[in-house]
């Protein structure tokens, strides 16, 4: 019978960066398709001028569903190691479980997200450094090789 290997610390970080990451996204993404005129969060419908959005919903779709949901389903699948059969068909690294797969497309679904919300915008602010920070720390962790290791599709 086999026994999978205890988790390391680092494959516990990447969890906890992923719920953290969720749940703002979660609630970012939700006040802004609860308002998409942007009022509750104090953003005026200006900042959108330079994008091809009238309003903040698909933006907070957007946020809700890619950057809220999938870190946690994600995170959700770090824990229990679960596999999943369609998840399987979307990794690019084979050898890897498809949840340290995503781990990995999340860190770029979020610095590509900023990305372009600074150039929407125009400007940059603290948080975007913080989060462009957390994608790539996001990654970096992702690719530590004891969490890579841990994340093998066949130890």
């Amino acid at each position: 019978m086999f026994v999978k290997q205890r988790k390391p610390f680092t494959c516990y970080l990447l969890i906890f960066l992923h719920i953290f990451l969720g749940i703002g996204a979660l609630f970012g993404g939700g006040v802004l398709i609860v308002s998409p005129d942007g009022s509750i969060l104090s953003m005026p419908l200006k900042m959108l001028q330079n994008s091809p959005f009238n309003n903040f919903l698909i933006p907070g779709l957007i946020l809700f569903v890619g950057l809220g949901l999938l870190p946690l389903i994600t995170a959700f699948f770090l824990i229990s190691e679960k596999p999943s059969n369609f998840a399987e068909k979307l990794k690019l690294n084979k050898e890897n479980d498809w949840s340290w797969n995503s781990s990995l497309y999340i860190g770029f679904i979020l610095i590509i997200w900023i990305t372009v919300e600074m150039y929407m915008i125009q400007g940059v602010a603290f948080i975007h450094v913080f989060y462009i920070f957390l994608g790539l720390f996001i990654q970096a962790i992702t690719l530590l090789p004891s969490v890579k290791r841990h994340y093998l599709q066949n130890q």
